[in-house]
């Protein structure tokens, strides 16, 4: 006898780049070196500041129980000084920042506290599957806005006025743009607020690339009115070289919070305190650490243009974030067989853009979470394929 699955898991499948994983780590048991340049994950450690702090605090025999829902306060004062600092946004720590175990827990999170089945969200296409992926989860139905390379990758809002938008209740937003590299402006974040106040859509602006590449990072928080109808997460994960540590925040209005921690506090019971001790410690870092990080990303950006030049592919240079967002030649109509064939001729893996949604299908995503040794090994491997004049 086998025990059926729910009906929820009938609308989502397993997460691309956990499939793509398991793919190349299976190519290289078998001894094939593939060069992956498709994950987001930096390869660079945090400051010694912030490991110093996680190992001294580990030490300490009280630090080992169960910590606050909320996290506990020196961390959410520490994200506090952060926004006031960086952004210019003013946050009570106490009521308007709840710390989360990566902003990818958030997304969960703040559906699970606002969406009802039946109700809509939009999402971004291109943009990050988790956002469609947890709307469907919770039985909420996607619609997706489509976001185009000739429109700057902007939502396009004539078009999203003339659509039924009483069942919406969530828009998902990410500027710093993943996959595309868009900026944030002030103006695009006051047109967010702006529509989200006239027709009652809670705007979530997902913001954790605000930092590479990037000079001025923006909040969405920053604009008048927008802690009324928005909400921003955020991580250390990109910004801290933390992925793995899992440590990310949500901020907005008091009641809000309260609302989403309804939900998370049903779901764990709080993170490690010396992590959380740690991560205070990487929020004091000062501007010459963000210098040193986004001084490897620029070099590394160059070696990853040189390397999509090999590959007939076009790219804006002044993309922000810890991608080069690419389409790949008009000879080609499938990123995926593009990538594929990258792949398994030359060892070297890119993201094809069809994960992002269908807008994504002609374009390939690199990332700069490696070294430059490798990006220049990739492009020599890269500098000859004959399957460039194919049409796939």
């Amino acid at each position: 006898m086998k025990i059926k699955t729910a009906q929820r898991l009938q609308q989502v499948e397993e997460y691309y780049f956990s499939r793509k994983l398991k793919e190349i780590n299976q190519l290289r048991q078998q001894g094939v070196d593939v060069i992956n340049l498709g994950i987001g994950s930096p390869d660079q450690p945090p400051a010694d500041e912030t490991i110093e702090t996680l190992v001294s605090e580990s030490r300490k025999a009280g630090n080992h129980a169960y910590q606050p829902y909320s996290g506990i306060p020196e961390l959410r004062q520490a994200f506090a000084s952060w926004y006031q600092k960086y952004f210019g946004v003013s946050l009570l720590a106490d009521s308007e920042i709840l710390p989360l175990m990566g902003s990818k827990e958030g997304i969960m999170h703040v559906s699970m506290a606002f969406l009802n089945p039946g109700e809509e969200v939009l999402v971004p296409n291109p943009g990050y599957p988790a956002y469609a992926s947890v709307a469907r989860l919770l039985g909420a139905k996607v619609q997706p806005y489509e976001l185009k390379e000739t429109s700057g990758w902007l939502p396009d809002f004539e078009e999203l006025e003339s659509r039924d938008l009483t069942k919406v209740k969530i828009m998902w937003v990410n500027y710093p743009h993943m996959p595309t590299g868009t900026r944030a402006s002030t103006a695009l974040f006051e047109q967010l607020i702006a529509f989200g106040l006239k027709h009652e859509i809670l705007i979530v602006n997902d913001n954790p690339y605000s930092f590479i590449l990037n000079e001025k990072p923006l909040s969405i928080l920053k604009v008048e009115g927008a802690k009324e109808i928005a909400l921003e997460l955020n991580s250390m994960s990109k910004s801290h070289n933390m992925a793995g540590w899992r440590i990310g925040m949500l901020a907005g209005k008091a009641d809000y919070i309260q609302s989403v921690l309804q939900a998370k506090s049903n779901m764990d019971s709080g993170m490690f305190k010396p992590l959380q001790m740690a991560a205070a410690k990487a929020l004091e870092s000062d501007s010459l650490w963000y210098e040193a990080l986004n001084a490897t990303y620029r070099r590394r950006r160059l070696s990853a243009f040189r390397l999509l030049d090999q590959l007939n592919c076009t790219y804006k240079p002044d993309q922000v974030g810890m991608f080069v967002w690419a389409r790949i030649p008009d000879a080609f109509t499938n990123a995926e067989q593009f990538s594929e064939q990258v792949l398994h001729t030359k060892q070297v893996f890119i993201t094809p853009g069809f994960i992002f949604g269908d807008a994504g299908k002609k374009y390939v995503r690199v990332s700069l979470c490696a070294t430059e040794e490798r990006l220049i090994e990739a492009g020599k491997r890269l500098s000859q394929l004959s399957f460039l004049e194919k049409k796939v």
